[in-house]
């Protein structure tokens, strides 16, 4: 990450999570790298989750970047060899978002035992979800009135949400430093958009 502000503790923080990892930090840094270019970083969560599909293990690896005025989103995902390629492949995706365009950031916590919970203590889990307009999904379902008896067409009846990224980070899983590291990106997030509204 050569290209990146090199005094920064913030972006050495970000290598060296890329670099902890351990998922072809090469590739991954040099996506980062490239849309971020030469501003500083405010604040990021890199995010690795394996999953299996059917006998194979998969990887994917999520990073996200604050600066003074985009939001970076950075996936990367293996595949195995299929019939368009003869080898396993990686690919590599990045999306610069303006914070202006982010609508929603939503941090869900889910805490243990929370008649005894103690401020500042972390949660067992969080899920992240920031919407800026690129995705949204749609809930439909059949609208009805108060009358049981109604056998009339009322229409339908539903809600829309912005959904273009979703996290979910564990304790169990991910362990105690993505579960910080995740809940100072959210607020660092909420904060940035606060600041491109007032």
């Amino acid at each position: 990450m050569e290209g990146m502000a090199k005094t920064s503790t913030t972006t050495q923080g970000l290598r060296a999570a890329i670099e902890r990892s351990g998922y072809y930090p090469a590739l991954v840094a040099e996506a980062v790298e490239a849309a971020v270019g030469g501003e500083p970083i405010r604040s990021y969560l890199v995010h690795q989750e394996t999953t299996f599909d059917q006998n194979e293990v998969r990887r994917h690896v999520t990073v996200l970047v604050l600066t003074d005025n985009r939001f970076i989103v950075s996936h990367t995902d293996e595949q195995a060899a299929d019939s368009t390629s003869p080898t396993p492949y990686a690919t590599t995706s990045t999306e610069s978002v303006k914070l202006g365009r982010i609508s929603s950031v939503v941090l869900s916590r889910v805490v243990a035992n929370p008649e005894s919970y103690t401020p500042g203590s972390l949660p067992r889990e969080v899920v992240l979800t920031i919407g800026w307009g690129a995705v949204s999904r749609i809930d439909l379902e059949p609208a009805a009135c108060g009358d049981p008896n109604c056998d009339a067409d009322h229409g339908y009846t539903g809600s829309s949400t912005a959904d273009d990224l979703s996290l979910r980070v564990s304790e169990a899983g991910d362990g105690p430093e993505t579960v910080r590291q995740t809940l100072v990106f959210a607020q660092s997030l909420s904060e940035a958009t606060a600041d491109q509204t007032a």
